[in-house]
């Protein structure tokens, strides 16, 4: 079984996550224009509580299959890692198909007394039927994960974002007519079907690979010490991404409640919040596609490199990350802050620029958050990431609840920049500890935050003009290009990334290979 390098695994990953937000983006620009913010606000209402139904279910047996595949494929026990495999599927599915019959008899209840919206409880009951297949689906692709087999999860992400986008288009005509209630239920058509065709595709892969890869060693492990490591393992995980979605989804619905108490109508609370959580910070997510894709790689590579006692190779590849990803979050925090107003209107065709730009300016911090928390799980400290979890929902939601009356959306926004700010230097602290790493806060903070704002005020000064001259789409695509350009030159002049680095990031390197 050949295996695959870290950063080979993230590109794959990337490649997929790339396609997947740019067809996510022909989506979301399509649904807008169709139900406007207020359609898109009542859509976002509901997914938190399919991230709710995910964390439930399989996000902590997610990554604890990851690691243990990676952890049993080091030691060469391939039996345990089929063992864990199946043992975990059977716990998610069947924990998937209890929510399900949750959702779907107390519908009524979530959306009227939770959600204080009547009209999402059609969407409701159609989301809860794909809980199993989301359930064990993941579990598999934990599985890919754990190999550093990046392409068969890659490849469900593409083939999945496909099918919702397909469902949606052709059941427009016939559930838009019909009001807000049913083009929302068809979204959701379109999230549950995408969810079973993922799953039937990642099981039919995963009975090619065993049978390609013949992983048939008896297992070292009896079924209750497998399980007992799953448990030990995942119960805290899950208790963390529970408990971290539950409170995401008490900020979701606090903030169009809150809104309210501003001055704004119902309809107009709605529509804020769809700008917000639909439109803007999907926007700036959409730059972390290869972040998301090293964070689920960094956790089998760092348990992995863990457990052969490789420390050297885990301080100098995470150095590297931490930097990479700094670059990148102050190269966003220019382009989100300069052209905010422009992207919203290219893209939406709303002006949403007030609030891209104070999120532009969060980027550092929320792509940080990103890369930490895959290697915080690859080092085993879910009891840590668990407790900063819940410090920064409650300053969230303190702010939500007392601000928002006062000073509107922007007090949700001030709330996640305080609890980022304090919540990443908690966890780069920790990691120092853990590993001995030194912080190099110049070089990856200061460095990249001075390019940043050089480049970001040149284009600021002629990109009106550049605009002006040449259009709207062609002189955003020129003055971004000038950006980019200045602020790469300036992150190699001042030395904070260099020449060699650059292009070696454009090789082949497996780390960990």
């Amino acid at each position: 079984m050949k295996r695959k390098g870290i950063v080979f695994s993230a590109l794959i990953l990337t490649l997929a996550g790339v396609i997947t937000r740019l067809l996510g983006f022909v989506y979301r620009i399509y649904m807008s224009n169709i139900i406007g913010a207020e359609g898109i606000g009542l859509y976002q209402l509901i997914t938190p509580l399919y991230s709710l139904a995910w964390s439930i279910s399989c996000s902590g047996f997610t990554t604890t299959i990851s690691k243990y595949t990676a952890q049993e494929r080091a030691k060469k026990e391939y039996g345990n890692m089929g063992l864990i495999l199946k043992q975990c599927v059977i716990i998610t599915s069947g924990i998937g198909f209890i929510l399900s019959l949750v959702f779907y008899f107390f519908t009524d209840l979530i959306a009227i007394n939770v959600l204080h919206e009547p009209r999402t409880i059609l969407a409701l009951k159609i989301l809860s039927l794909c809980f199993p297949f989301m359930a064990a689906g993941s579990s598999i692709r934990g599985y890919f994960f754990g190999l550093q087999e990046s392409t068969v999860p890659a490849i469900s992400q593409v083939v999945e974002q496909c099918v919702r986008m397909a469902v949606v288009f052709s059941l427009a005509g016939l559930f838009m007519p019909l009001g807000l209630e049913y083009a929302c239920a068809a979204a959701i058509i379109g999230i549950a079907v995408g969810e079973v065709i993922s799953f039937i595709y990642v099981f039919v892969a995963y009975k090619k690979f065993k049978t390609k890869n013949t992983l048939t060693k008896k297992p070292s492990y009896s079924p209750s010490k497998s399980l007992n490591l799953i448990l030990l393992m995942a119960f805290p995980l899950t208790l963390n991404r529970v408990t971290s979605s539950l409170l995401s989804t008490v900020e979701n619905i606090l903030i169009p409640q809150r809104l309210i108490l501003y001055g704004a109508t119902a309809a107009q609370s709605m529509a804020q919040y769809g700008q917000l959580a639909g439109m803007a910070m999907p926007l700036v997510y959409f730059p972390t596609a290869f972040l998301v894709a090293l964070s689920i790689s960094l956790v089998p590579a760092v348990s992995e490199a863990t457990a052969l006692k490789n420390t050297t190779h885990i301080k100098s590849t995470i150095k590297k990350i931490l930097l990479s990803t700094m670059v990148l979050g102050f190269g966003a925090a220019a382009l989100f802050s300069v052209f905010s107003k422009v992207l919203g209107l290219l893209i939406y065709k709303q002006d949403i620029g007030d609030m891209l730009f104070f999120l532009g300016v969060m980027c550092p911090f929320l792509y940080l958050q990103v890369v930490l928390s895959g290697i915080l799980n690859g080092l085993g400290q879910q009891a840590f990431i668990f407790r900063n979890s819940l410090v920064s929902s409650a300053i969230n939601i303190g702010f939500i609840y007392f601000l928002t009356p006062f000073y509107g959306v922007y007090a949700f926004i001030l709330g996640w920049f305080v609890s980022l700010i304090f919540v990443t230097l908690l966890e780069l602290l920790k990691i120092k500890s853990t590993l001995g790493l030194d912080l190099d806060l110049f070089k990856w903070f200061i460095l990249p935050a001075i390019c940043s704002l050089a480049s970001g005020l040149s284009v600021n000064l002629v990109y009106i003009d550049i605009i002006s001259i040449f259009g709207g789409l062609t002189g955003f695509i020129i003055s971004a290009l000038i950006l980019a350009l200045s602020y790469l030159a300036l992150i190699l002049l001042t030395g904070c990334i260099e020449l060699k680095d650059l292009t070696a990031m454009f090789k082949k390197i497996k780390i960990f290979a």
